[in-house]
């Protein structure tokens, strides 16, 4: 799929509305956003077919049905597809994200449940396949996130998850960052980091923390800022900016989820944390609306069953 595709969004409510006010209205523009250039069967790869009813086109070569939500986030719903939309656009509308609870009062959904899931699934349309990694000079550090634990502290605390944080320089300011939860602050795990989400060649800048000797030889010019001894206030000085995003994405997550995350869905929130500080700039709601529906048609179902288990450490990417 083209990502450069002419950009058709609503401009305000009352555009969205009228423009999303049935089901068909909804079920062609997924279709829009699946084949910008039109359609093609995803059995024969021919581009002829006829509309059948239920939102479906039929190929007029092979004969294959084709619905615009099969293979996406929207597959197998039973719920109408205007409330999805005005679920990404409720969504997309606060600007410090939705929690389950508002989303069951605004769309009067009878199950918190329901409401769960949708946001589970939408999230996962956040991060669009085959991004592009950071670049530039990028600052590169982990946090912890969690309650307050006992024992250790440091890059040795319990009970908490570790989650690396990746952010590019952009003068003075944040350009685009990158958030993973790792399994711990060892050399495999935090290289592995840098590798998934900054492009070779790239500055990187770290704390003198020794996981991250091995940057040099992945290719990068690396940056050293040792922090040891040397307090908070020299941390947050050196490395600003992954300071300044781990502030807010913990601000963030007690703010608008009340620190009720689980660590095993915890990937999703940064996923949903990422989306929306990389276009924090971005002064059009129908914008973002089109970019979560245009990546939803990109994304593979995720039945329920699969998302209460969460995202296991394993297949974390940033």
């Amino acid at each position: 799929m083209s990502w450069n595709v002419a950009e058709d969004y609503p401009q305000d409510q009352l555009d969205f509305e009228e423009r999303f006010a049935t089901d068909e209205a909804c079920c062609q523009y997924l279709e829009q956003l699946r084949w910008p250039e039109g359609f093609v069967c995803p059995r024969c790869q021919q581009g002829k077919a006829w509309r059948e009813g239920r939102g479906r086109q039929m190929c007029a070569h092979c004969l294959y049905p084709v619905s615009a939500t099969a293979g996406t986030i929207f597959q197998d719903t039973r719920k109408p597809l205007r409330l999805w939309f005005r679920a990404a656009w409720y969504v997309t509308g606060q600007k410090h994200g939705a929690s389950a609870l508002g989303l069951q009062r605004v769309l009067g959904l009878g199950s918190y449940l329901t409401a769960w899931s949708w946001l589970h699934k939408l999230r996962r349309a956040m991060v669009r396949p085959g991004r592009d990694a950071l670049t530039g000079t990028v600052e590169v550090d982990e946090t912890y996130v969690g309650g307050l634990a006992e024992g250790k502290r440091g890059r040795g605390a319990e009970r908490k998850a570790l989650v690396a944080i990746a952010a590019e320089e952009d003068g003075k300011g944040i350009g685009r960052i990158r958030m993973s939860r790792v399994a711990d602050a060892s050399a495999a795990s935090l290289l592995g980091f840098v590798q998934a989400a900054v492009t070779a060649g790239s500055r990187i800048h770290t704390d003198g923390w020794d996981s991250y000797a091995g940057v040099s030889a992945l290719g990068y010019t690396h940056e050293v800022s040792v922090l040891r001894s040397q307090g908070k206030a020299a941390a947050t000085e050196l490395l600003p900016r992954v300071h300044q995003v781990a502030a807010l994405l913990k601000r963030w997550l007690l703010g608008t989820h009340q620190g009720a995350v689980r660590p095993a869905h915890l990937d999703y929130y940064l996923d949903e944390f990422t989306f929306r500080f990389n276009r924090r700039t971005s002064r059009s709601r129908g914008k973002l609306f089109y970019r979560l529906i245009q990546q939803a048609v990109r994304v593979e179902p995720s039945p329920y069953k699969t998302m209460v288990g969460g995202k296991s450490l394993a297949h974390s990417s940033p």
